[in-house]
């Protein structure tokens, strides 16, 4: 699901309506801030899009990226 190029990892998210779409962003807005990691996202009805990088290191994708990642997969199950 995630594609990593340009120094950024990317997802594309589907759901049946925004309302889906909102919440899921919204799940992941907390784990976002838990880690102290945030995205560069967004949202048009019912598709997210996702691109993270670490900016503090260059805006090139580390561990924290992976990490966020993996959250962010977790939280989509719960969508399927």
């Amino acid at each position: 699901m995630w594609k990593e190029s340009d120094n950024k990892l990317s997802a594309t998210f589907k759901f049946e309506n925004f309302v889906q779409a909102f919440a899921f962003m919204t799940e992941v807005a907390f784990h976002a801030e838990q880690q102290g990691h945030h995205p560069n996202w967004s949202n048009v009805y019912n598709t997210v899009e996702i691109h993270l990088n670490t900016h503090d290191a260059g805006d090139v994708v580390t561990d924290k990226d992976h990490k966020l990642a993996r959250a962010i997969d977790k939280v989509y199950q719960k969508f399927n």
